[in-house]
């Protein structure tokens, strides 16, 4: 179609007319410039003494070119406090052509000569006016918040005030609290066409840092790297705030690209690091050192969402994983996460390891092939309903060579060495060379089954995990905030008694679990031989290790004469071991208290055939301390509790975790081991203490019946 000559005239002067208001409008704003720059300076010094109490002072600002301000002396002092900010000279330039569309971007930055100086002296800063909260205003209700647009803007913020050039000397900024000083010094920063080139002085000449690379904010790309000259780049100040030391060669972070799809936002990314050192009380008692990690991230922002797609690839050494990760904000909480490997060659997965983390694993050699599969899903508001799939499948696995530690000691004759405080108790040997030693098949099936039925009902047929368990307990934790319950297995009991350190750290917990399966799928020892080792070591009582010491020490008897209360008895006492005494009457009676629990275990024995029906308590009544011991017993100074039980509850978990609610005590750290257990109604009753240890327990036994009392 043929459009008529007279619409292009029309469009013509339209055109025209526009760009003729446009330039007069410009000119009346450039020939009123010098007045709206001091106008726009006086309005901002008087919204930081009004809003912030900050003195700003600017020696003079005037406009330089088309589009650049030149400022000289720039101060910042708050009220009655340390100053803040000073600047010789600073000079920046906006970019006209997204200034008419009410977007600004950098397009220079010049800096000479500034420092920015935070001063926090014991509860007071010269910094705090920066997190000063304003007052909401109610009047208007707040739009629901949008994930994809805040992250959107955020990004677009940040990119806008990356300039096209730029040029930085001498600025510094120092921190200075009581108990530390940082000062990182650019002497030089400078963009020139996108690239990227920095140096960084950092506490004098202690460390040289350099930050190199590209950016292009128009594309949403940047690639940038930081390292240190002939040295790793360190963080000192995180040693001494917060016990965390951490230092690498490399660090580079790469955004590839943003792009909005809908209502989602999609960044893509990369973080590589090199040999990096991490050293931390909760996460390894030694330095671990991941030599070669790095995440390519597909990251999804939706509106109520935040998400890591499964297309994202964790690279550590010469493994993949694929992780999913999500983050749901609303309407209610819900957290995701799956992981998933292709098939490695197991060899290649122990040696990916980060150096440092798994003590007993180093050296080893191992054959085969193995594959990773996790799926956690769980919704705040249904906590009960948590999904926990974990699979670690394999393919001829096999262990060739022990490293530093031999995971079949346990088949033959070991001498274990239990701690308190850190310190060593006494070395045990667990073999006929000791006469307190029992051999499993002369210990009474009471105990045994007791033990298991309280402890761990499906040790035989399970694979060292009990998956129902583990999901159970996350729902625990999670409803109350606190760990309250543990999900351990007897062979998960038995690997960190026997092989691991004394250390609760996050490292210690994982490689428990990697003992555990490469024990029960590596066909290490029979279960008859770890539960055997299991009956001998544990602690059931002060300086009491082993059944064949508990049966003499309680009641003066052999393993194998224990009837069926004197083995509920002992089974009740294994994830409190040090409390046994404190559940007797002076006459070397139990406690009332107790007779609920009795009846509970007893008749799950019972209705699997372990024990004759018993309407009497299952040998509650029957059970007395011996007599020698009795005479130490102090009178009783609370009034027994009931013990309330869920008769409901599923036999295939933990028992005394249902009851008791806390985790296992480690019988290697006293500290663990002393820990109140939240007998649900269970009143293990306190007595008058003849000693500091007796005081101690008899105040947190105090505490936790009181806590019983008021929950009821």
């Amino acid at each position: 179609m043929q459009i008529p000559e007279k619409y292009y005239k029309i469009a013509k002067i339209s055109i025209v007319s526009l760009l003729t208001i446009i330039l007069i409008a410009g000119g009346i704003a450039y020939a009123k410039r010098e007045a709206l720059l001091t106008a726009a300076i006086k309005k901002v010094i008087n919204k930081a003494d009004k809003e912030y109490d900050l003195e700003l002072k600017i020696e003079s600002a005037k406009f330089v070119g088309l589009s650049s301000v030149q400022f000289k002396n720039i101060s910042a002092v708050p009220r009655d406090r340390d100053s803040l900010a000073k600047i010789e000279n600073f000079k920046i330039g906006v970019k006209l052509f997204p200034l008419i569309f009410g977007d600004i971007k950098i397009a220079e930055i010049n800096l000479d000569k500034g420092i920015i100086n935070l001063v926090k002296k014991d509860s007071t800063s010269n910094y705090d006016f920066l997190f000063r909260k304003k007052q909401a205003d109610t009047s208007e209700a707040k739009p629901e918040l949008d994930l994809a647009k805040f992250a959107n803007n955020l990004i677009n913020e940040m990119l806008y005030k990356i300039p096209d050039d730029m040029d930085i000397r001498d600025f510094r900024i120092k921190f200075t609290d009581d108990s530390s000083l940082v000062d990182i010094h650019t002497t030089t920063a400078t963009i020139d066409g996108g690239d990227v080139s920095s140096t960084i002085k950092v506490n004098g000449n202690e460390s040289t840092w350099h930050i190199e690379g590209s950016v292009d904010p128009g594309d949403k790309q940047l690639n940038l790297m930081l390292f240190a000259d002939n040295k790793k780049v360190e963080l000192p100040i995180l040693e001494k705030k917060f016990g965390l030391k951490l230092n690498f060669d490399t660090a580079t972070t790469e955004m590839r690209g943003v792009k909005q799809s809908g209502d989602e936002l999609e960044i893509n990314g990369s973080w590589k690091v090199k040999n990096l050192l991490v050293n931390h009380s909760r996460i390894s008692s030694n330095d671990v050192i991941v030599q070669d990690a790095s995440l390519d991230a597909d990251m999804v922002i939706g509106k109520n969402f935040i998400s890591i797609d499964s297309t994202s690839t964790i690279h550590i050494k010469d493994i993949d994983v694929h992780p999913f990760i999500k983050y749901t904000l609303s309407p209610s909480k819900i957290y995701e996460l799956k992981i998933h490997t292709d098939e490695l060659d197991a060899q290649q997965l122990i040696n990916s390891f980060p150096q440092g983390l798994f003590e007993s694993l180093e050296g080893i050699q191992v054959a085969g092939k193995l594959q990773y599969n996790l799926d956690f899903y769980l919704d705040s508001e249904k906590p009960d309903d948590v999904i926990f799939n974990s699979r670690l499948k394999n393919a001829g696995f096999k262990v060739k060579k022990w490293g530093k530690t031999n995971l079949q000691k346990i088949n033959g004759s070991f001498v274990y060495t239990p701690y308190e405080y850190g310190k060593p108790m006494r070395d045990i040997i667990i073999g006929p060379e000791n006469p307190n030693f029992t051999p499993i098949d002369q210990i009474s099936p009471y105990l045994k089954n007791a033990l298991l039925t309280a402890e761990d009902p499906s040790f035989y047929s399970h694979n060292g995990f009990v998956e129902e368990s583990i999901r159970k307990s996350i729902s625990t934790n999670f409803k109350e905030k606190a760990f309250k319950r543990g999900g351990s297995t007897i062979s998960m009991q038995l690997v960190k008694n026997v092989y691991l350190n004394r250390q609760k750290t996050l490292a210690r917990k994982i490689e428990e679990i990697l003992i555990v399966w490469i024990m029960e799928n590596g066909h290490l020892s029979s279960k008859q031989r770890m539960f055997e080792t299991y009956l001998n070591l544990i602690e059931w009582g002060r300086n009491v290790y082993g059944i064949g010491e508990a049966s003499r020490y309680y009641f003066s008897k052999h393993p194998a004469e224990l009837n069926i209360g004197e083995s509920i008895f002992l089974a009740s006492i294994v994830p409190r071991p040090k409390s046994g005494l404190y559940r007797f009457e002076g006459d070397g009676s139990l406690r009332s208290g107790l007779s609920s629990y009795f009846n509970f275990i007893g008749g799950i024995m019972a209705k699997r055939g372990l024990t004759p029906p018993d309407s009497n308590y299952y040998g509650f009544y029957s059970v007395r301390l011996r007599e020698s011991l009795r005479s130490g017993l102090p009178v009783d100074s609370l009034v027994a509790d009931s013990l309330l039980i869920d008769s409901e509850a599923e036999e295939q978990d933990g028992i005394l975790q249902q009851l008791f609610g806390k985790k296992r005590a480690d019988s290697l750290q006293v500290k663990e081991a002393l820990k109140p257990k939240s007998i649900s109604g269970d009143s293990i009753l306190t007595k008058a203490p003849s000693t500091r240890k007796d005081k101690r327990e008899q105040r947190k036994l105090e505490r936790e019946s009181k806590n019983k009392k008021g929950n009821e």
